[in-house]
């Protein structure tokens, strides 16, 4: 008898990749651009727009958190409960979702005691069935789909004399995801505040920084060398992985220590900054490898480059190897680049309909700039979020 866990990685292993699935703009086109509606709660938590970006904050126990994120940003944004399932049709393989359930739910397991209470409490504020906020927290983990880039520079070869972080996050759209775009500034009772950037329901962190300056990003990798093992379902959930780091840390080398000691689901590269330096964390159930920057510049796309991980063949796909191999021709030059130049760089290695979200996190000055709304959205204009006051409690809304 197969178990489930194995029938599901060996039909999803079998299945198109979703990213090459229609993923099809015009029809979110027709319909009116999703805009979330300004709230604010008894407790202060709060929804609104600062230039022009979704700003939510929250803040307290896992149980307030979960409760603010449902009734202020998951109830209004109601269509992305439908995502996940929207992924499985359009790859021919709805069929699975039974299956996705029955593993989110061995998955949710070994998710921390403070994390499942804060996802319970998402699903009851907003009216979610809990088994898809279940499915929307472990998703990644079984189904590999991103395809990001990032690039990071140091102070040596930075404009504004600090380390600069960017990344594109490139992901199937359906037609409307990229419309709910998220930046939640979360400040959990006795730990670091941070902030996320990505989508309402989803407790994890897949772009991220926290108020030390330590930042990161996931960057999915789709094969490793020989021995390493590619999946463990006694693993946290990568993205809930990630939310630690920003909660407990404040530096790379902090960031690794943890990490290692986290039981890990599965193979990513993690682009990490702190306020001094930068790195890559090449990751699989097994081990953590670390690569550090060269000549100032740390770049990453969706394989690995470290011998101890790395396949033997570089047949990964959405041109990840090409993409890295743009970044890095920035490693051979002497300009000094600002927050500008890593958008222009980061438009290069755009995914077209695919690039829903450009951002560089500033993490000395802890501002983020952030693009979204049309594809890519690299070629979209950044706009400025500075973080210190939010993570304070202080929200300066849009005029």
């Amino acid at each position: 008898m197969i178990r489930p866990r194995l029938l599901l990685v060996a039909l999803v292993a079998s299945a198109p990749l979703s990213a090459a699935a229609p993923s099809s703009s015009s029809s979110a086109e027709k319909d009116e651009p999703f805009h979330y509606p300004c709230c604010k709660l008894a407790d202060g938590a709060e929804l609104n727009y600062v230039n022009d970006l979704p700003v939510l904050t929250v803040s307290g126990s896992p149980e307030q958190i979960g409760a603010a994120v449902g009734s202020l940003a998951l109830k209004p944004s109601a269509r992305i409960l439908s995502y996940t399932r929207d992924l499985l049709r359009a790859d021919g393989i709805e069929f699975t979702w039974p299956l996705f359930v029955a593993n989110g739910k061995g998955m949710a397991k070994h998710i921390p005691a403070e994390y499942r209470a804060e996802m319970d409490a998402i699903a009851k504020a907003s009216g979610a069935d809990p088994d898809v906020v279940t499915v929307a927290n472990t998703f990644f983990d079984l189904k590999n789909t991103f395809e990001c880039s990032a690039l990071l520079i140091e102070a040596p070869r930075s404009a504004t004399g600090g380390v600069l972080f960017g990344r594109n996050l490139d992901y199937p759209s359906m037609g409307y995801i990229h419309q709910h775009t998220l930046v939640t500034v979360y400040r959990p009772t006795g730990k670091h505040a941070f902030v996320s950037v990505g989508f309402p329901g989803l407790v994890g962190v897949l772009s991220g920084m926290n108020d030390a300056g330590l930042c990161l990003a996931v960057l999915e990798v789709y094969d490793a060398k020989d021995g390493e093992p590619r999946y463990n379902g006694q693993g946290v959930p990568y993205a809930l992985c990630h939310r630690r780091l920003l909660e407990d840390c404040t530096t790379i080398a902090e960031a690794k220590k943890v990490l290692e000691s986290m039981p890990r689901t599965s193979l990513l590269n993690l682009a990490i900054a702190d306020k001094t330096g930068t790195a890559v964390f090449e990751i699989t159930p097994k081990q953590v490898v670390q690569r550090s920057s060269e000549q100032a510049v740390c770049t990453c796309t969706n394989h690995f480059c470290s011998a101890a991980v790395r396949p033997a063949a570089e047949d990964v796909p959405f041109n990840s190897v090409g993409r890295l191999h743009t970044l890095d021709k920035v490693r051979g030059g002497e300009a000094k680049l600002g927050v500008e130049d890593l958008h222009q760089q980061l438009h290069a290695v755009n995914q077209g309909v695919e690039t829903l979200q450009t951002m560089v996190f500033e993490p000395a000055n802890l501002r983020l700039h952030l693009a979204f709304g049309k594809m890519p959205a690299s070629a979209g204009q950044l706009h400025e979020l500075d973080l210190a006051p939010l993570f304070k409690g202080e929200m300066k809304k849009s005029d």
